[in-house]
Order: C-alpha cells, then structure tokens, then sequence
C-alpha cells in the first residue's frame, strides 16, 4: 500500500505546476513531520544564528520535538577553541558523553581545523549514529585568507561578478569537500556532512546581480559590515540549508521565518522567502556532501529512531 501511495502522489505532483507541485509536498511533508532532533551548536557569528532560526523553521514543517539541546558561541572562532574550553565548563562536551545529541553542528573559519575532528571522535565514541555537520560559509571580507589575519581596507561586496565569486570561493569550497571526505575516510562512515550554505549565498548574490532577487537591490542587502556579518535574508537562507541537511527534506512551500517578518513589503517577503527555500534544496541536494538528494535517495529521519547516516 506504502508503495502505491507514493506512486499516487507523485502522479498528482506531475499534474501541477511546479510552483503548486512543490506547495503540495510541502503540505505532505508537513503531514508527516520526520522525528525531531537533538541539536547542538559550536560556532562563530556567521552560525550562532542558526539555532534560533532553524527551531522556527523546524515548528513551521510540523516538527514539534526538535531540540536545540545547546550552544557554544564564541566569537571569530576555530571549532579547536570550543574543544578547548575547560571540561567543567565544556556544554558541547557534556552533552555528547551523555549521548543527548543527534546532530552536531560545527563551523569552522578554514581549514585543517583539529577540533572537528576531536568533536567528531567523542560524538561516536558515545552516540555511533550521531551526524556532524560541517558549515561551508561565505568568505569573510570576500577574501580566501587562511590566516584569517588580512584586513582589506576597503571591501565593496557590490563590486564582485558572479563568475568572480564563483573563481574567489573555488579553492574554499574543494578544501572543504577535500577536509571532510578525509575525515569520514579516518572514521570509516559517513559522519560528516557539509551544509553548503556558502554555495547558496553564492547562488543568491548572482540573483541579485541579475534583478532577480525580490526585495534585495545590490549584494550589500546581505551583509551588515565588511567583514559580512549576516542580514536576516541571508540567515534565513542559512537556516534553510541546515534544516535540508538535518531533516534531509525540502524546505520549499513552507511559510514565511520570523527572522524575515520585518523584511520589505509583503509580497516581496513571500516571493524572497520562496527564493531562499528553492535555492537552499539546491545548494544541498547538489552537494555531494549534504547527504542529501533531490530525488529522495537519501536515509530518512521518520518515527522513532535516530537518524542512521
């Protein structure tokens, strides 16, 4: 019966345009929200954000027992700062020896970053189904500094094509890729996984380049500061590509976030919302990494058990 259900909803999705196509699995989805899970956070300012974002996200697809079992923020950070924190002051490390995380999300500035891999080994010492994942972000000041000491005097984040972004965050994006299959090789699983947030902002900055992005008129509507600290669209964005990594599903069709209620006019809010929905299941299913895949080919996180990567 299973099969022929799902064989009867996608013949109903084919007949639908594909804005009301996605609007109906969205509602389906919703129908059957996947088992809620136990999150927690390590990360800098271009991610502390996301735990807020990300539990709205998760209550507006129907998740009620998603849980955001903590965070660790700690500004401009590596994620070997986090491990470093004294044990009896140590959240993160707390909450993995107890095995209460399902998924834990980190956010490195570059790499190698040993903390992941410290985090990574406790995490399945203690929880062997527990899923890291790993934030792909976008380029602080729009520059590749490994050292993260560079300091432009001037940064325009107008001024960049989208075949620049794409060549400045080409190297990043590989060493990411490269760093975590490395990893997963070390620990004999999929453990790791990358939420290509940074691809997506790539994605939508090209949008605004061509007009194309309702309510953002140039590429600094992203960004509060040189640096590129991140403005409610793009955190709502990042938030988008985390919930398709961490519930392995579409976020298209589902209602606008808080974190843009205050955001342009009404109908650019929705027609905007709609856009960073559709540009997150891209960037996610399209990575290699996410553990994700468009076509649903992907391991579920449906009833009672925890997720297995």
């Amino acid at each position: 019966m299973e099969r022929w259900g799902a064989r009867a909803l996608l013949l109903a999705l084919l007949a639908l345009s594909p804005t009301q196509a996605a609007d109906e699995q969205g509602r389906q989805q919703a129908a059957a929200a996947p088992k809620g899970q136990r999150v927690f956070t390590c990360g800098h300012s271009f991610h502390v954000f996301v735990p807020g974002v990300l539990g709205n996200i998760a209550k507006a697809a129907g998740i009620q027992d998603h849980a955001q079992v903590g965070l660790s923020a700690i500004g401009g950070s590596r994620v070997i700062q986090h491990w470093n924190v004294p044990d009896d002051k140590n959240k993160a490390k707390e909450a993995l020896r107890a095995a209460k995380v399902d998924v834990l999300t980190l956010s490195p500035i570059h790499l190698p970053d040993e903390g992941i891999e410290n985090f990574a080994a406790l995490a399945l010492e203690h929880n062997p189904n527990v899923r890291i994942t790993v934030q792909e972000s976008w380029l602080p000041f729009d520059i590749y500094d490994t050292t993260f000491k560079q300091r432009p005097a001037k940064v325009d984040h107008n001024a960049l094509t989208g075949p620049q972004l794409r060549e400045l965050h080409e190297t990043y994006f590989q060493d990411m890729e490269n760093y975590v299959r490395s990893l997963n090789k070390k620990f004999g699983k999929e453990a790791l996984f990358v939420v290509p947030v940074g691809h997506a902002v790539v994605a939508l900055r090209e949008k605004i380049i061509a007009g194309r992005a309702p309510g953002l008129k140039v590429q600094e509507d992203l960004f509060n500061d040189a640096i590129g600290h991140a403005k409610p669209p793009l955190q709502a964005l990042a938030g988008y590509c985390h919930f398709a990594v961490i519930y392995r599903r579409s976020p298209v069709g589902l209602p606008l976030p808080a974190v843009l209620g205050k955001a342009g006019g009404a109908d650019e809010k929705d027609r905007l919302n709609r856009l960073l929905q559709e540009l997150a299941w891209d960037a996610v299913t399209h990575h290699p990494l996410s553990g994700v895949k468009a076509d649903g080919d992907c391991p579920s996180v449906r009833g009672g058990d925890r997720p297995t990567p």
